[in-house]
């Protein structure tokens, strides 16, 4: 199948593992047997009945391919699941069966539980890229690197600011996620219309089924009020974004003209099929390629998103494949980066090669800042600039050339005049945002 090469390799084995055709039946099957249970402990149903659908009513005993087949014609699995289970069970158990309820019900609570445990897997996740991007920001808080804006060479940071800024990206999304995962997966429950049609406490139902699936439990039914599975959607974008933004940094920093950094080395990983000599980053390319699903995916959502009156015709149906690759696809992806950041190689000599490639030429900003002090604004201005050309030009040190000019030699201290211009010295709050994130990631 094209699904073994063209989608699995982006997303996480585990959740393959737990989604497929039999889980989303055992699913459905969860969801029939809550709602025989709370409906029992209401007196809607014979006591007992909710023990003997469960004895009567295996998971593994359905056709799937029958199933599938049957799916096409009734526009929905639910449809001749129902039928199917129906068939199993004996006697008056019959009519027990899926009471009040409609078929979105069973498919919107069924892909809930189904996501669930994947979601929380993926906060589980965030403790291991938490866990690498702190250990990389203690080791390299005061490393200098050359900062980049507009893809060229800027002022100076750390490394371990850049892993900073990483994580408190990922923390923003972290939150939104957590919020959806342990706020925002809600019960369906409001048969055919929406208005729980033939049951005196519909609500009092809902929440009880909400409970007893261990669900939220939602204001009203939304059937066609899609926000529920909008904000997963929106969720799911701002982990993958978060989780992109860092690996294209890695990417871009491995290049053989940077080398600032590189993908953990394993057998085999990486190869090129033509050209012996390359290491590619094929993390990095797996999370980016499932960061682009996953948006693309939420963008299918976003465009469903308004439902016709009280059931979707087409829009609905539109967004289960989504929901459920999305959320595989960040899962994989989230596996991927934290193995990624924990065997991160990081090259320092590479950074301190970088750094210097302008001959400090960077740094003409600070030299204007001190120049301007003992010259005119406008002319300290000119020197810097001049000098900092020159400095590429020739590839000669940047405070060589600004101290060969009679002017600045005769106006400024050399040794402060280094300084001024010492990429390492000039790091700004790079530190000291390292530390302040580092206080966040301990207080959680």
């Amino acid at each position: 199948m094209y699904d073994l090469f063209l989608r699995r390799p982006f997303m996480s084995a585990a959740g393959l593992a737990a989604c497929n055709a039999r889980d989303m039946i055992t699913a459905m099957c969860a969801f029939e047997l809550a709602l025989a249970q709370i409906q029992e402990n209401t007196g809607l149903l014979a006591h007992g009945t909710a023990a003997k659908l469960a004895q009567q009513l295996r998971p593994t005993q359905f056709d799937i391919e029958s199933l599938a087949d049957a799916t096409a014609n009734g526009g929905n699995v639910a449809i001749p699941f129902v039928k199917q289970a129906r068939g199993m069970l004996t006697g008056e158990l019959t009519s027990s069966l899926h009471v009040g309820a409609t078929s979105q019900d069973v498919i919107d609570s069924a892909i809930m539980l189904l996501i669930k445990p994947r979601l929380q897997h993926c906060l589980a996740l965030g403790q291991q890229v938490h866990a690498a991007g702190a250990d990389l920001m203690r080791r390299f808080e005061a490393t200098p690197m050359v900062g980049r804006t507009l893809m060229q060479q800027a002022l100076p940071i750390t490394f371990g600011r850049k892993v900073a800024d990483w994580l408190w990206g990922y923390l923003q999304a972290e939150q939104r996620l957590a919020e959806v995962t342990h706020h925002g997966l809600f019960v369906q429950f409001g048969g055919a219309v929406g208005v729980h049609s033939g049951l005196a406490d519909g609500l009092g139902l809902m929440d009880a089924l909400a409970a007893e699936l261990d669900l939220n439990a939602p204001l009203l039914p939304w059937h066609t009020d899609r926000q529920p599975v909008l904000a997963i959607a929106h969720a799911l974008t701002g982990m993958a974004v978060a989780a992109e933004k860092i690996s294209l940094d890695v990417a871009l920093m491995s290049q053989n003209e940077i080398g600032e950094l590189s993908e953990p080395a394993a057998e085999g990983v990486g190869s090129s099929s033509s050209m012996p000599h390359k290491r590619n980053p094929v993390a990095c390319a797996r999370i980016r390629a499932a960061a682009h699903q996953i948006r693309a995916a939420a963008a299918t959502i976003n465009n469903v998103g308004a439902q016709p009156l009280e059931r979707g015709l087409g829009d609905w149906h539109a967004e289960w494949a989504p929901l459920m690759d999305a959320v595989l696809l960040l899962e994989g992806a989230l596996e991927s980066l934290a193995r990624l950041l924990a065997g991160l190689e990081v090259h320092e000599d590479a950074m301190r090669k970088n750094l210097a490639l302008t001959g400090g030429a960077i740094m003409a900003a600070p030299a204007k800042r001190l120049l301007a002090d003992y010259l005119d604004t406008e002319r300290a201005a000119t020197l810097t600039r001049e000098a900092a050309f020159t400095a590429v030009a020739s590839g000669r040190d940047y405070a060589d050339v600004l101290l060969e000019d009679p002017e600045i030699a005769a106006c400024v201290d050399a040794q402060m005049l280094r300084e001024a211009v010492d990429p390492a010295l000039h790091t700004g709050s790079s530190r000291a945002q390292v530390a302040r994130l580092l206080a966040r990631l301990r207080t959680g």
